[in-house]
């Protein structure tokens, strides 16, 4: 059963893995064996994680927008280690308030925002997702997990129009890169969080009557730790999930099941 499980040897690239859902993937796959590179745009949050977790671990600041950087980091960790195993698309950022507040609602959407959120939520999941297949497709292995959320599974009334717009395209472009992917042995599969107590939108979940709004729409009544994500995190990253690729799992507490 443990080596269904290792990814001793494997090296990992995570993004936005300085705090909140990232980080936590990043320690289960760092408990699990790999090497793994972590990318945030946080460069004292990196620093303290990095010093946290000790050996193989390599940081680099990256804004996630800024596409030349970010293939160019991917490529180097690659090139370092000799193979690319694991890759984890995870950054985002909120689009405001959903449109039960009259500053979410769609005729109050600015571009400035709008443009924002499309290019950290969907574009640099595409170009995460297409740094690392060039090198999974010349090893014939890889996964390649993307973070999307439950807003892109369902209308979400607590999600701004771009979120829930940027987390349903992720869905999709999953679908699309694991059916090209598949012949090379390279694993596309997506997770989809329900609400999380993380640092998003400035940690406005972590106020009691947002956290309690978000609880009200959950069948197990509150909402999740971080660490809640390692377990699924780990079978997509690991030996175990060697027959499952276009598939986005909920890790919702119920809410897609109402």
């Amino acid at each position: 059963m443990n080596q269904l499980f290792t990814l001793e040897g494997k090296t990992a690239i995570v993004t936005g893995a300085a705090s909140g859902l990232g980080l936590a993937v990043s320690e289960c796959l760092h408990a699990a064996g790999a090497h793994v590179a972590l990318l945030d745009i946080d460069a004292d949050a990196l620093s303290k994680v990095a010093g946290s977790l000790g050996e193989r671990v390599k940081t680099a600041v990256v804004d996630v927008s800024d596409r030349s950087l970010l293939r160019a980091t991917i490529d180097s960790v690659a090139e370092t280690h000799g193979s690319l195993d694991i890759v984890v698309a995870n950054a985002g950022v909120t689009a405001g308030p959903g449109y039960l507040t009259d500053a979410g609602q769609i005729n109050a959407v600015e571009d400035e925002r709008w443009d924002r959120v499309v290019e950290v939520n969907l574009s640099s999941v595409f170009v995460t997702m297409q740094a690392a297949a060039k090198h999974m497709k010349q090893q014939r292995s890889g996964r390649i997990i993307a973070v999307s959320s439950v807003a892109g599974l369902r209308s979400e009334v607590m999600c701004g129009y771009a979120y829930a717009a940027t987390k349903a395209a992720v869905i999709n472009l999953v679908r699309q890169t694991a059916m090209e992917l598949a012949q090379y042995n390279v694993m596309v599969n997506g997770i989809a969080p329900g609400p999380f107590r993380t640092n998003i939108a400035g940690g406005r979940i972590r106020q009691p009557e947002v956290e309690a709004q978000f609880a009200s729409m959950v069948p197990l009544g509150r909402i999740a730790e971080p660490d809640e994500i390692k377990g699924l995190a780990l079978l997509l990253a690991s030996p175990a999930s060697s027959f499952m690729t276009g598939s986005t799992i909920a890790v919702d507490g119920g809410i897609m099941a109402k």
